[in-house]
């Protein structure tokens, strides 16, 4: 029986969801097991440089995997698939335009796009394509997912709720306070079960400025660019509603410590490669040295501006000579 009146509880936001029309799951590693279980995935060629989340999705579903190199232009080194092989490639950064995953998927068929770093890239028509929500935005969970497969067995609603702690606190106090929170969060999709999207989730993908948080991305990356791109080893275009701002530059890891001494925090993103690559690998090398520079929302120009002025600051006391 449905409860009327009492206390009011969170209210329903009236926006439109981006991606509304898509698959809409409960986190990212799930939208990839739909794809296996939907599509039948038995053998799939994953990059080196990659999360391990993903490795231990497949192999929760069995599948056979076949690693890849990646070269500085984040692609496929050499790769050779087989008929019923799948190719996941991962847009690092939203370094990786439509048109070239197209041509991907020309050579290659059976193709999976991750778009866990690139949320505001369109994905290719009938190309099987993710992304994950709290990557992006101020959310517990939550995955989209492009794909013409459907699964035949019916999915449970997730809950969030208990999911929103770190969240609210990190918006009243500070990040330190409630990291282990944080952390624990991301250890409990480790065994989740597919599952749709929550009510939470999906009413606060409602509540959004879409365009707002697009356009901010974008000109934050832009201005580090601007500052930090003579320095950088990547070669870099400004991507639309980018993810973080790839700095890469030798000796970046310590680079990192420097900045967290100045309360700068700059995630190590998959120091799982560093265990499964040779140390003179480009991939053990980028986990390594690749400084993600946070370009979200929450930042404007001035925070930008502070930014690449401390990074600068520690590259001249390093005595790291810098080319005009």
């Amino acid at each position: 029986m449905r409860e009327i009146g009492g206390y009011i509880e969170l209210d329903n936001y009236r926006g439109t969801m981006l991606y509304h029309d898509a698959v809409l799951l409960n986190c990212g590693r799930n939208a990839l097991a739909y794809l296996i279980k939907a599509r039948g995935i038995k053998r799939i060629f994953l990059p080196y440089y990659l999360c391990d989340s993903v490795t231990n999705v497949c192999k929760r579903y069995g599948v056979t995997i076949k690693y890849y190199h990646i070269g500085d232009d984040w692609l496929p080194a050499h790769i050779d698939l087989e008929k019923d092989d799948w190719l996941y490639i991962v847009n690092y950064y939203g370094q990786i335009s439509n048109s070239t995953i197209t041509s991907i998927v020309e050579k290659f068929k059976n193709v999976i796009v991750d778009n866990a770093q690139a949320y505001f890239q369109e994905p290719v028509d009938g190309v099987d394509t993710l992304y994950t929500c709290r990557k992006y935005f101020g959310v517990p969970d939550g995955a989209v997912l492009y794909t013409s497969a459907g699964l035949n067995d019916p999915l449970v609603q997730d809950v969030s709720f208990d999911r929103m702690r770190f969240l609210l606190g990190r918006y009243e106090k500070t990040a330190s306070e409630f990291y282990d929170l944080y952390v624990e969060n991301n250890h409990l999709f480790t065994n989740e079960p597919i599952k749709t999207m929550s009510k939470i989730t999906r009413n606060l993908l409602c509540g959004l400025d879409y365009d707002f948080i697009r356009k901010r991305r974008t000109n934050n990356f832009r201005i580090l660019h601007s500052e930090l791109g003579r320095y950088n080893k990547l070669r870099l275009t400004v991507p639309k509603g980018a993810f973080m701002y790839p700095f890469y530059i030798d000796n970046g890891y310590e680079i990192r410590k420097k900045l967290q001494e100045q309360k700068i925090y700059i995630p190590l993103l998959w120091p799982y490669v560093m265990d499964v690559c040779d140390k003179y690998d480009i991939e053990c090398d980028m986990a390594k040295n690749i400084l993600p520079l946070p370009v979200d929302q929450r930042y404007g120009d001035e925070d930008m501006k502070y930014i690449y002025k401390i990074i600068i600051e520690i590259l001249k006391k390093r005595n790291i000579l810098l080319e005009e």
